[in-house]
């Protein structure tokens, strides 16, 4: 079966613009390295899969344009999610400019890393959600709990718009199932899951329960819950790859994705893997 991948990085730290990736966190200094395609390329073939959703790591449009030349030159990058700040009228010239490039597919504001937790609720400027729409782009939201009652307003008020809440809107499961922003993160989750533009990754969940040892068993409440409210054919898999190689190494991530995929049917399993992507993202 060929998979895609919807959700990993490269960088290259010497750009200067990745301001999270700072060397005074100590959690932080495996990954204050180049990762490229080259070092990806080996896992993506014992992986068994053909193609992969590039996203942006920076808050940049010059990070933007890093991607989208590698993209050029490789073609198992199917697709760029980039940056550009929605909150300027002037957004709407670089999202034509950017759009010109047949791999650029959307953009992902940072929300995490927002110093507002509710900037998406009114932070965008019309013209520039108008010009995604026009352009055909597709939102990646990179949202906490915190951030969901905010980027539900968002979705609500513009509903043509395809937007993928990456990573699951991270769930604090390190600090188990029966944490205090669990009963939020579950119901403004299941509130989101119920409009029909909205996807969601299962990515990124592993870096969640550090310093635990990732395991099916701590995860399958997270995959319960999300294969019940968006179904197979508004997941996505992702890898999270590099920040995975934090919690795990991507040959464990795929096996550990395998246990939950694996027990769809084999259509379900399809979507999951590749389908869901593919139409999402509008991939070739």
């Amino acid at each position: 079966m060929t998979r895609i991948d919807a959700h990993q990085h490269f960088w290259r730290p010497a750009r200067g613009d990745y301001g999270w990736l700072r060397a005074d966190e100590p959690a932080l200094a495996p990954l204050l390295r180049e990762f490229l395609p080259e070092d990806l390329l080996p896992l993506l073939n014992a992986g068994g899969i053909g193609q992969t959703v590039l996203v942006q790591a920076a808050a940049s449009v010059a990070e933007t344009e890093f991607l989208l030349e590698l993209a050029t030159r490789h073609d198992f990058i199917a697709g760029v999610v980039g940056w550009v700040d929605l909150s300027r009228a002037d957004a709407v010239a670089t999202l034509e400019r950017l759009a010109r490039h047949p791999k650029f597919k959307g953009v992902r504001p940072m929300l995490q890393d927002l110093p507002q937790a509710d900037w998406i609720a009114s932070a965008p400027h019309p013209d520039a959600v108008r010009a995604l729409l026009r352009l055909g782009l597709r939102f990646d939201a990179l949202v906490k709990p915190q951030h969901l009652a905010a980027l539900l307003q968002f979705v609500r008020a513009w509903p043509e718009l395809p937007v993928v809440i990456d990573h699951a809107a991270k769930p604090r499961l390190a600090e188990g199932w029966q944490g205090e922003r669990v009963p939020d993160w579950r119901r403004h989750m299941n509130e989101l899951a119920a409009l029909p533009q909205v996807s969601c990754k299962f990515s990124g969940l592993a870096t969640e329960l550090l310093p635990m040892e990732p395991t099916v068993a701590a995860l399958q409440p997270v995959w319960d819950a999300l294969l019940q409210w968006f179904g197979p054919a508004r997941l996505l898999w992702g890898s999270d790859w590099p920040v995975l190689t934090l919690a795990s190494s991507h040959a464990q991530w795929l096996e550990m994705s395998k246990s939950f995929i694996g027990s769809l049917a084999p259509s379900e399993q399809d979507l999951v893997w590749q389908g869901s992507a593919r139409r999402f993202y509008g991939l070739s």
